[in-house]
């Protein structure tokens, strides 16, 4: 069947938005799918973003329906605004950052693991089946306002955080398969679709803002991560292209820590103003109220003061609300100095512990200071012969930048670190649906021909090696690094990688550890005998038992490296046999850019 629209799906760690356009139009006319969704128990509308929570529900609630939805009846979990809104009442029956989760390699994502560290009578989801909750809703709404559309055959794109690893890349893709996206589908980074927002709102016009050797940041700053990127403006044949450069690590700090941050502030007034201390329900409820007040007091023409409101709890105010007033210089205060900190462009983001003993939960940041963790980027992104990458424009997403304050704040950094100090791009900036429309818009450019951002591998891999050496009673032996994936490297291109053959163990189910790196630029065939925790991270190990051909007698043989990456984005890696025509496939998916 041919496929009648581009759609684009962000898959986001507070919100999830589609996008579509139609294919057989002359323009990529964007739009934006009201999604069906429950709002309160047993009340549905219709909204342009579904909250990215879920709440689990009991067996009562599936017989009494109120979980339901046109399209799946008994439900006993729900997804989106209803699902949000019970994570007031019931937070421990409610899933949230589900799509960070997906990304922590020192949890298993298949495990039934969320909502964490709750009590064993709760039922618990992995993060894979919850992101494939949240796409079948999806699916679900598009297949009720397109009928004869078929989502699985629609050219789709969804989008996935730039600092995605292999591991949580290919999890991600097996969400969406699982709920029902076509085979087809294509991963691209979330600062590249916002960019293609960007030139869809631009046209032509473009090029008349970037120019050959401009390097163009991207700042996103969402509710729960912070995503850099830098992309560099060339000159190829006398046509403008972009190039993505430089991808940064998955922050986890954005605007929920802020929203948090307001609320135990606000609670502190509750208690010093109307003597209330707030239990676990109000202090939850206080939470997504702070949401509100943080975006009208840092407004650009935001109000002195702005009413927070919290359910009463008391026989006096039960049904009713409790509320205090906010200052906006105080939380201008609090906000901007707290995650937007002037500092130096040779200062680090601080690890400070306050414990030797820590849960094996979400790794958030310790620093809360965008700004720290903007000058790390660009420190070790450096230009050559300079102390840092100097960007010469800003694009800035997510929904944190709609408070006017924390933009500018940002901007003015950036103008002390630069004596040239970058400017924001010019056009009409839609930051909280401009991922899905830039997904969307990349989707239709792919069908109809247009501009592309390149990049190749935002990463390096690795393979590790077990090296030789004597045996010591109950210590592994020490582990190398060769590296197999060079940083930038093009799909649909191969490469033969250097050195002396390495034992490749065969007829036995064995673990292939794979590292990566957003750090490193090693050449194929370099070998590391040591690196820090911040140059490498090691992703899913794989467990496979490598067929021992005819005539082979010991447990491993001698074999040399190939590695190609596949139009589709996926890294195999070829162990060649260096006596004999054997070969042996290790498959694993590096899709780091929208270039497919």
């Amino acid at each position: 069947m041919t496929a009648d629209f581009a759609i684009g799906i962000d898959l986001g760690t507070t919100n999830c938005v589609l996008a579509y356009a139609n294919l057989t139009a002359e323009k990529a006319d964007v739009q934006l799918l009201d999604i069906l969704q429950l709002v309160a128990p047993n009340t549905i509308d219709q909204k342009k973003s579904l909250p990215s929570f879920l709440h689990l529900g009991m067996s009562s609630d599936a017989e009494s329906g109120t979980w339901n939805l046109p399209w799946e009846q008994a439900r006993t979990y729900a997804v989106g605004e209803v699902a949000r809104r019970q994570s007031a009442d019931l937070p421990q029956r409610t899933i949230s950052a589900a799509k960070s989760w997906l990304c922590h390699s020192k949890v298993d994502r298949h495990g039934a693991i969320l909502p964490w560290n709750t009590p064993d009578d709760v039922q618990k989801l992995s993060p894979v089946t919850v992101s494939r909750r949240y796409l079948e809703h999806l699916v679900a709404a598009w297949k009720g306002e397109f009928p004869d559309s078929p989502i699985a055959d629609q050219h789709v794109v969804l989008t996935v955080p730039a600092s995605f690893d292999a591991s949580a890349r290919e999890l991600t893709r097996e969400a969406a398969l699982a709920a029902g996206l076509p085979e087809s589908l294509v991963l691209i980074e979330e600062p590249q679709a916002a960019t293609y927002a960007w030139l869809d709102n631009q046209g032509d016009h473009w090029r008349k803002q970037l120019q050959a050797g401009n390097q163009l940041l991207v700042c996103d700053v969402g509710g729960g991560t912070t995503d850099l990127t830098l992309v560099d403006v060339v000159d190829e044949m006398g046509e403008l292209q972009l190039r993505r450069r430089a991808v940064g690590d998955h922050l986890l700090v954005g605007g929920d820590n802020m929203d948090l941050t307001l609320a135990f502030y606000v609670s502190q007034l509750f208690k010093e103003q109307k003597n209330i201390d707030l239990d676990p329900w109000q202090s939850v409820s206080l939470w997504h109220a702070c949401r509100a007040a943080k975006e009208a007091l840092l407004a650009e023409d935001g109000p002195e003061t702005f009413p927070v409101a919290i359910p009463g709890r008391s026989s006096r105010l039960i049904g009713g609300t409790v509320a205090v007033d906010v200052n906006r210089e105080a939380v201008s205060d609090l906000l901007v100095n707290g995650f937007f900190a002037a500092c130096q462009l040779s200062d680090k983001p601080t690890r400070q512990r306050s414990s030797g003993f820590q849960e094996l939960g979400l790794p958030f940041e310790t620093e809360t200071a965008v700004t720290k963790h903007l000058a790390a980027f660009l420190a070790r992104n450096a230009n050559e012969g300079s102390a840092s990458a100097q960007p010469s424009h800003v694009l800035f997403n997510g929904g944190v930048f709609k408070a006017a304050k924390l933009k500018a704040r940002l901007l003015q950094q950036m103008a002390d670190w630069f004596a040239d100090a970058p400017r924001e791009l010019d056009g009409n900036r839609d930051l909280d649906y401009a991922v899905a429309r830039g997904a969307a818009f990349y989707a239709w450019n792919k069908h109809n021909g247009g501009i592309r951002i390149r990049g190749g591998a935002a990463r390096s891999y690795y393979i590790g090696i077990e090296t030789a050496g004597l045996a010591i009673p109950g210590a592994p032996r020490p582990l190398s690094a060769l590296c197999v994936v060079p940083h930038g490297m093009e799909e649909g291109s191969q490469t033969d990688v250097p050195g002396d053959g390495i034992g490749l163990v065969v007829g036995e189910r064995a673990t292939f550890r794979f590292f990566s790196s957003v750090v490193r630029k090693d050449q194929p065939g370099q070998r590391l005998q040591h690196w820090s925790e911040d140059e490498l991270v090691e992703t899913d190990s794989m467990e496979a038992e490598l067929t021992k051909t005819d005539g082979m007698e010991d447990d491993y043989v001698p074999v040399r490296f190939e590695s190609k990456i596949n139009e589709l984005g996926i890294f195999e890696l070829w162990c060649v046999h260096t006596e004999s025509d054997a070969r042996w496939k290790l498959e694993f998916s590096v899709r780091d850019d929208a270039d497919v």
